[in-house]
């Protein structure tokens, strides 16, 4: 096989260290020193573009990338003819609605007649005319959150993680209109050998977040509870008991997800688990 794949990556960022963080978890060696635009895998048929992220979406729709790591809200905002081929589960964040504090919100008719800036026009009109609501809408790029302060915009849309900025520049949000999280995509014209290495990819991939949201469970129990154990443990097939040194006793050993195990957790010592380890698995091939 003598292909290699594309892949467009964020060049700076959260998003940006986030993917570049799965790739490596997945044995993906690379060299991405500051300023680098292009970087080759020295042990994986892969090449990485180091991109804006608004550039992302383009870049692979018209096959210069074959893959791209983009915000879910860039690519809805760019609207390019792509396949998500993964939800990533990282960067989540979403794109909301804000006003000056001082003001009072009833609900998103609140913006009738009114002007709103943001860098995501198309989502917001979307949302809008969904709502039956008429908005001026003021597309502007960076610095959305002084806006009001400086009269260009009665309220603004834009990205929100923790509201801290919002906070910042004396604005309350009121109204979240889209939930966005990282997610993989393919140009939709790739050819077999190239589908097959981003199989690999995918493969790894998902080895490497199922290994994140299970866990590797090894307690000790006595031999009568066994039965209520397994089933608060059941593991990918069945949980392996081994005998203890100590007569009627076993040592369980089960993979289990994170949730399931904190919901469990009181009825496995009820049950008469002891000494209960959970260790973190790297990676987990089903």
């Amino acid at each position: 096989m003598n292909s290699i794949i594309r892949i467009a990556v964020q060049k700076s960022g959260r998003l940006s260290d986030d993917s570049l963080s799965l790739i490596k978890e997945c044995g993906i060696k690379f060299y991405n020193g500051t300023g680098k635009l292009k970087s080759t895998s020295t042990n994986f048929p892969i090449e990485f573009l180091f991109l804006r992220d608004d550039d992302i979406p383009g870049y692979v729709a018209d096959g210069v990338a074959d893959l791209g790591i983009v915000g879910e809200n860039e690519l809805v905002e760019k609207d390019k003819d792509v396949n998500v081929l993964k939800r990533l589960g990282f960067s989540k964040c979403r794109l909301s609605l804000a006003i000056p504090k001082g003001e009072e919100y009833t609900n998103i008719h609140f913006f009738q007649g009114k002007s709103i800036a943001t860098s995501y026009p198309k989502i917001l009109s979307d949302y809008l005319e969904n709502q039956n609501v008429h908005a001026e809408i003021h597309e502007i790029s960076g610095s959305v959150e002084i806006a009001p302060s400086i009269g260009l915009a009665e309220g603004i849309c834009d990205i929100v993680s923790s509201g801290s900025t919002l906070m910042m520049n004396g604005l309350k949000e009121v109204e979240s209109i889209f939930k966005s999280e990282a997610v993989l995509i393919s140009n939709k014209k790739l050819d077999a050998e190239k589908l097959e290495i981003v199989d690999k990819l995918l493969f790894r991939i998902n080895a490497v977040q199922k290994g994140k949201s299970n866990k590797y469970v090894l307690l000790n129990a006595p031999n009568h509870s066994l039965d209520k154990i397994i089933s608060l443990i059941p593991g990918m097939k069945s949980p392996t008991i081994l005998p203890l040194a100590k007569e009627g006793w076993s040592s369980v050993h089960s993979v289990i997800s994170e949730d399931q195990f904190w919901e469990n957790i009181e009825e496995l010592r009820e049950a008469g688990a002891e000494g209960i380890l959970v260790v973190p698995i790297e990676k987990m091939v089903i």
